[in-house]
Order: structure tokens, then C-alpha cells, then sequence
């Protein structure tokens, strides 16, 4: 989501002489990665490439994050607050954000449960982009879409069996089961789970229009 033109004209750069705070926020987990500034040329740019770009107050310049250490953040979303002086970036990291190695600038916070589905995602992508010896991922993955859609199949009906004959335990792993394989293949065609919210949240809002 880009902002507007009329966005765009309501940003109050005056207010923090020719600044606004960038409050970055992961697209898939939500969690809060950073906080940065950006004056109009940054925003632009950012935009422009969908690459998140800052001005550097100690530096008194635009820079790119991840311009040395290749950690850059893709931009998906902005935001403008409503009072004007503030921005909401949704981003996907390609690596730490943090220059201190962590996953954030505020620590290696775990999300909550909900969101470490995002940050599955994001590791399913890497193991298939950097396969490693041993990774199942990457093996199911280079076995090609038929392989990956039987083993859903598979979990799929050892989700239903395990609903009808086994303990919740035993439910609640087939269901982690079925939901990897479910975003293995997904990211086999390309798509992602975020996509699947849009479809099922365009049916609730044609539903509650009914």
C-alpha cells in the first residue's frame, strides 16, 4: 500500500525540521524492527525502489538499509499517522536489522505465537534459496509441486484422523504438520499465506454486505 497524493501533502515536515520518525514494522510477524527518520528525498526513493532508505542524522546523507552488511528491508506498506508527523513502514528483512546482529533494534523479542507464522515464512524462503545438506525443506521443495501437494494431501488427512481418534496433542502436532506444508507449498507457486488473508478477508466483507 502506497500513500496517496493527499497523504503525501499532509506529511508535516516543518514540525521536525524537515524529518519524520519512520516506526518499521515486519510485514509478516508484525513485530517492530526499528525506528529511522527520513526526509522527503528518503521517502522518495524508498517509494521509487521499494527499498526502505533513511537520512542518517550523524551523517547528514540518504542511506540505504543495508547498504554494507546486504541486510535491506522491502518495503510492502506505508503508513502516515494521523496526525501527520509520523510513518508506518511494513517491510520484509532480508537479514538482522539490527547492527549488533540481532533480529531487531530492540533484541531477539520472540513474537507472539500468531506471528512466528511470518517469521516461518521467511525461514522456509531462505532454506530454499540456501539449501543446506540435511534440509528437509530444501529437499521437499527440489522433489516439484506434485511431491509437495501429495504431501499436504497426506497431513491433511492425518490432521482429520488425528481430530477423530487421537489426544490434543497429538492433533495439535499433525496440525503444525499441516500448516508447514501448506506454506512449503505456497512458496513453491510463489504466493504466501498474507494472500490467502486477503482472499478470506474479501469473502467476510462481501458476506457482511449481504
Amino acid at each position: 500500500m502506497n500513500l496517496t497524493s493527499a497523504e503525501l501533502a499532509r506529511i508535516d515536515w516543518d514540525k521536525g525540521a524537515g524529518l519524520v520518525p519512520v516506526v518499521v514494522q515486519d510485514a509478516g510477524s508484525a513485530a517492530v524492527l526499528m525506528l529511522g527518520y527520513m526526509n522527503r528525498e528518503a521517502l522518495q526513493r524508498t517509494l521509487e525502489t521499494r527499498r526502505v532508505t533513511f537520512f542518517s542524522r550523524s551523517r547528514q546523507r540518504l542511506w540505504q538499509k543495508g547498504e554494507t552488511s546486504g541486510n535491506q528491508l522491502q518495503l510492502r506498506a506505508v503508513r502516515l499517522d494521523c496526525d501527520g508527523d509520523t510513518l508506518l513502514l511494513q517491510a520484509i528483512a532480508s537479514g538482522p536489522v539490527c547492527h549488533t546482529g540481532t533480529a531487531t533494534c530492540f533484541g531477539d523479542t520472540q513474537p507472539p505465537p500468531l506471528a512466528f507464522i511470518g517469521e516461518l515464512e521467511r525461514i522456509i524462503a531462505q532454506r530454499i534459496a540456501e539449501p543446506t545438506e540435511g534440509s528437509y525443506t530444501a529437499r521437499l521443495h527440489r522433489s516439484g509441486i506434485k511431491r509437495i501437494a501429495q504431501k499436504l494431501g497426506e497431513e491433511g488427512l492425518e490432521t482429520a484422523l488425528a481430530a477423530c481418534t487421537e489426544a490434543d496433542e497429538a492433533l495439535l502436532g499433525e496440525c503444525a504438520d499441516l500448516l508447514y506444508h501448506l506454506l512449503v507449498l505456497l512458496r513453491a507457486r510463489q504466493l504466501t499465506l498474507a494472500q490467502v488473508a486477503e482472499v478470506l478477508r474479501a469473502r467476510h466483507d462481501r458476506s457482511e454486505d449481504q
